[in-house]
């Protein structure tokens, strides 16, 4: 999967994640507020496996100039796709880079067959959730989220 898009008059390639990307995408995670632990979960060989153990799970990465600007990762699990990850570097935030981002995410789960997309926000972070609804996805607030972790790092 590679699209040619221009956002605010620059050419972007969007493209599947490929391993050399891996510290520029650690490093755009970091720089955005991403939740990210490159010590545990999102170690380099934690997400090569995850990928590949998971054929329909999409990292998709957004590149400018051969700089990386963008990524969503994409997965699902059999009911419902889930955006993760929807990350722009902060000189082309705003301009629709994530909208197209996201764009594709949706028609990639959509042509999987899935009918739910759903993503998760941290309640802090009021600009992904303004983002989220102005493209037409509803908030639940009676849903609360619940997770057990063997350690910190993942």
């Amino acid at each position: 999967m590679k699209r040619i898009v221009m956002v605010a008059g620059e050419e972007f390639l969007i493209r599947k994640y490929e391993e050399s990307d891996y510290g520029a995408v650690i490093d755009l995670w970091q720089q955005t507020g991403i939740p990210c632990k490159p010590g545990g979960r999102d170690k380099q060989e934690t997400m090569a496996r995850e990928l590949a153990d998971n054929p329909r799970t999409l990292l998709l990465v957004a590149e400018n100039r051969g700089v990386l600007a963008a990524t969503v990762l994409v997965t699902q699990d059999g009911r419902k796709g889930w955006i993760n990850r929807l990350a722009v570097e902060p000189a082309f935030q705003r301009k629709g880079l994530a909208k197209i981002l996201l764009a594709m995410a949706e028609e990639y789960l959509e042509n999987l067959g899935l009918e739910i997309t759903a993503c998760l926000i941290e309640d802090d972070n009021g600009v992904s959730m303004d983002f989220f609804k102005a493209r037409g996805y509803v908030e639940h607030r009676d849903i609360i989220y619940f997770s057990k972790r063997k350690h910190a790092d993942v």
